[in-house]
């Protein structure tokens, strides 16, 4: 994997690919959503307020990624899961629209999971948005129900064969 250094809003967030996943700078993502004059230490105070005081287990790695001296240091990274976690724990109105954009995201998923159907439709207006014509989408979706139906059919075929395995070793 390529570890190249992500660019947000004239911010580089250093990245590496660590554990099958890309785990991105603490201390860059703090500079990109703070007016402080020091990420760090602006990042040490929320360590300690928001994850060390409270107990709660951390969300960060220490990886080794390239320095302004261009070596080598141990700096503390996340995931992108625990980047979201990190963006909502900092007071900062640069950090607000992430957090709005979240509780957005968080919304719409719950509103999926008590109707699927507007998973399903938000699944196309993504396609769409990616230039997908309406033909292919309707194929992909005829796909998936598809291979979804002889999923079903193969559990439906494997628990017959467990039954009918139990059957003859009672009987």
């Amino acid at each position: 994997m390529d570890n190249k250094i992500v660019v947000f809003q004239d911010t580089q967030i250093r990245k590496i690919w660590h554990n099958d996943e890309w785990y991105f700078s603490v201390v860059d993502i703090v500079k990109a959503l703070t007016d402080s004059p020091n990420p760090r230490q602006y990042w040490g105070k929320v360590k300690d307020r928001a994850f060390k005081a409270l107990e709660l287990s951390p969300i960060w790695v220490r990886l080794k990624l390239p320095a302004e001296d261009s070596k080598m240091r141990f700096t503390d990274c996340v995931n992108t899961e625990s980047a979201f976690r990190l963006i909502q724990s900092i007071p900062s109105r640069k950090a607000e629209p992430f957090k709005r954009w979240l509780a957005h995201v968080g919304t719409e998923r719950i509103k999926e999971i008590e109707n699927p159907e507007l998973a399903q439709e938000r699944m196309k207006e993504i396609y769409e948005l990616k230039g997908y014509s309406k033909s292919w989408i309707d194929k992909r979706l005829w796909g998936i129900a598809v291979r979804q139906d002889l999923t079903d059919v193969v559990h439906i075929m494997e628990y017959v064969k467990c039954a009918v395995n139990a059957r003859a070793h009672f009987n």
